[in-house]
């Protein structure tokens, strides 16, 4: 009888600005995530991605945590958690190690990594995410694994993620004092990618674009690998905010009515649709066209996707997406969203959905969940590179082993 695989226990947490969603996930080698729990609460004490309140946010966080506890059955000692905000830049480095035993082994690409990491940062900006796009052994291009082969010099193309220190310093923060260790901060377009990107579209080149609450993240893949990545401050609450101004309703019944009727093309939605508006203190409701609504919302949805056309244009990459853009996050749901950015894209655009989990894949199977589960994905592929026992897992098994061996019970 073969002996089931011992499984890791990996947390989620994205930090976003309408909302903090914590989920977790059960990994064994060559098994497909598991998600087993997911808990989410309000975001207070964000503002376009980076925390303005440090109290509110530890009180959200720590409100999805306990969620997500409860329907996991399980403690969470450590996450990996999202972080956005118009402070998240790029930049492409170039990185050269020699091969100390003629065969390239890990610590030889940790070496080049570092290399590649070596480049003048501003004092107040810290390094990310660092991801490698190929390699070269004696000036052989191309090379995507070079594990095992033979050469003298290895040198790397890396694409590093960088963010203003103290941006990543509060988050961190937030998150230590809800007693959590973070296993590692990324940057919220690099784990949306991870979730809802086929390895065709990555090849073939696809522009990746998270419209959140507070922020747009883009992320550019072109040959498999990851070209560009930023975030722009721009995002669902500003539609919100044309809302409540346009319509004269408070900001809660903006959001409601974004949700429920909003549509991003006003050609879909019918002349003769009317819908309820609540009106601001006393004043009884007024009824207006559908219509007036979409007009409401439409130059907003436009001027997000203007910006995400220019900044690829800007990265030099417009002619190489070739699989189209990809739209993700809460935001991109609307109705109307996918025919207007065709419209102004002219090329193809879906609705990108979390894939590969399994369990409760159905209530993650949501644009909003995208960046939750692109962290589980990723920290899957971390555990099997580093091949963490299941004692040393996201949910703290080693504090109680090490507890019921002090009392004699191991």
């Amino acid at each position: 009888m073969t002996r089931k695989p011992e499984k890791n226990l990996i947390v989620g947490l994205d930090v976003g600005t309408s909302k903090i969603v914590a989920i977790v996930g059960e990994h064994a080698p060559g098994e497909a995530v598991e998600i087993i729990g997911i808990g989410s609460h309000p975001a207070h004490g964000l503002k376009r991605g980076v925390v303005v309140d440090i109290e509110s946010t530890v009180h959200s966080i720590q409100r999805a945590i306990e969620e997500a506890e409860l329907m996991a059955g399980c403690q969470i000692r450590s996450v990996y958690a999202s972080i956005a905000g118009s402070h998240i830049k790029d930049e492409n480095s170039h990185g050269t190690a020699p091969i100390r035993e003629r065969e390239v082994t890990l610590g030889d690409l940790d070496q080049v990594l570092n290399s590649a990491k070596a480049v003048a940062i501003p004092a107040d900006r810290s390094v990310l995410y660092t991801e490698p796009q190929e390699y070269m052994i004696d000036g052989q291009e191309g090379i995507r694994h070079p594990v095992g082969m033979s050469g003298v010099r290895l040198e790397a193309n890396v694409h590093l993620v960088t963010g203003a220190a103290s941006a990543i310093q509060n988050i961190t923060k937030c998150i230590n004092r809800c007693g959590l260790a973070v296993d590692e901060l990324l940057p919220a377009a690099v784990a949306s990618a991870r979730a809802v990107l086929t390895d065709d579209e990555r090849e073939l080149g696809v522009c990746l674009v998270d419209i959140g609450a507070g922020t747009t993240d883009i992320a550019i893949y072109t040959q498999g690998a990851l070209r560009h990545t930023t975030s722009l401050a721009i995002g669902g609450d500003q539609v919100t905010s044309d809302i409540a101004h346009l319509m004269r309703t408070p900001t809660a019944h903006a959001e409601e009515l974004k949700v429920r009727y909003a549509c991003a093309l006003a050609q879909l939605a019918h002349a003769e649709e009317t819908i309820q508006v609540p009106s601001v203190g006393d004043r009884p409701p007024r009824r207006l066209a559908r219509q007036n609504l979409a007009e409401a919302v439409q130059p907003r949805y436009e001027e997000i996707f203007e910006m995400v056309q220019a900044d690829l244009r800007r990265s030099g990459r417009e002619e190489l997406v070739r699989a189209g853009i990809v739209l993700t996050g809460g935001a991109a749901r609307m109705e109307g969203a996918l025919d207007l950015a065709e419209e102004l894209f002219h090329m193809p655009v879906r609705l990108g959905t979390p894939q590969h989990v399994t369990g409760l894949a159905d209530v993650v199977a949501n644009p909003m969940q995208a960046t939750g589960v692109g962290l589980l994905l990723y920290g899957s592929r971390g555990h099997a590179m580093r091949g963490v026992p299941a004692s040393v897992s996201a949910v703290g098994g080693l504090w109680n082993r090490v507890s019921t061996w002090f009392k004699g019970e191991f």
